[in-house]
């Protein structure tokens, strides 16, 4: 038998080799590096710099009297009986508005995966809502639309000789609910029109020769082919309604039991002036934010192997 053995690597031939993996890999991050120290002195910084005020009694009208509290301002926030109802607040208002959302969502998308004249029309004055800024939909809604002298709500009621309410007033979250739901209604109607779009058109052929209705097609193949999208759709309109200021601030100024906890944070940021106490309270937003986003990103990676499994 013949044993047989690497050559010898001269010195030569070592200083003509390619330069390693690694050295690769951060010759092509390093277009990278300035968008990546941007990103982290835009964004990490100030949250690094936010968390170490929270640990502070910080008012801004004595800043001499600044002191370290640990994490006495995270219990005032969490037994606080004001922002307890805020965070109350917060979990209602976003529970409300994404299971609405979701459902008129569903439906909108049932409507527009079937051919008619004009979809294309139709598709793009209903994404329309979710296109206009915030603040310009809150101030739409309430001046245009719940405005009790000359607004259209009681403008229709009174032709039609009934009441006219005061909706801000009497219905205060719903005000601000009924226009969020408006505002992310289209957001939801893309997402599931996407899913089922994505359906196999064979299984729903298959299941109408075996004689199932429209009602047992949407049971049991749509449904359970739009729950991951029906799940990414609930978990990325949370993240955002979760942190909505603009409509509680424009609509209700925080008034009438609707101040969620973005707002409660507003107030005492820069009304109140207590730093410490907005920065605790501002932390607990991220942190649940960033809980509610991982769920969000696993239900991506899991649509994203869906896809690449069937193809």
């Amino acid at each position: 038998m013949t044993a047989t053995t690497a050559p010898l690597t001269t010195a030569p031939e070592r200083a003509t080799r390619p330069p390693s993996a690694r050295l690769r890999a951060w010759a092509t991050r390093a277009p990278l590096m300035p968008a990546l120290l941007f990103m982290i002195a835009v964004t990490q910084l100030p949250f690094v710099a936010t968390l170490v005020i929270s640990f502070f009694d910080w008012n801004a009208l004595y800043p001499q009297a600044r002191r370290f509290t640990g994490l006495d301002n995270y219990r005032q926030v969490l037994t606080d009986a004001d922002l307890r109802h805020s965070v109350w607040t917060t979990v209602l208002l976003t529970a409300t508005v994404v299971l609405a959302s979701l459902v008129l969502g569903l439906v909108l998308a049932l409507l527009l995966d079937r051919r008619f004249p004009g979809r294309g029309v139709v598709r793009t004055l209903l994404i329309a809502p979710f296109l206009v800024v915030p603040v310009a939909a809150a101030l739409l809604w309430k001046h245009v639309l719940y405005n009790p002298e000359y607004g259209l709500f009681n403008g229709l009621l009174h032709y039609a000789g009934g009441p006219r309410p005061d909706w801000i007033s009497g219905t205060p979250l719903l005000a601000v609910e009924a226009s969020l739901v408006w505002q992310w209604t289209p957001f939801m109607m893309l997402i599931l029109l996407a899913g089922l779009q994505s359906r196999d058109p064979e299984q729903i052929e298959a299941a109408r020769v075996d004689g199932a209705n429209d009602w047992q097609v949407f049971r049991h193949l749509t449904l359970p082919h739009l729950r991951r999208y029906l799940e990414l759709g609930a978990l990325l309109g949370s993240v955002h309604v979760v942190q909505n200021f603009d409509a509680v601030f424009t609509i209700t100024s925080g008034g009438l039991g609707t101040a969620n906890l973005p707002y409660t944070v507003y107030q005492s940021f820069y009304q109140a002036h207590e730093n410490g106490l907005a920065s605790a309270a501002g932390v607990l937003v991220v942190i649940g934010s960033i809980v509610i986003a991982t769920f969000a990103l696993r239900v991506v990676s899991s649509l994203f192997r869906e896809e690449v499994s069937r193809a």
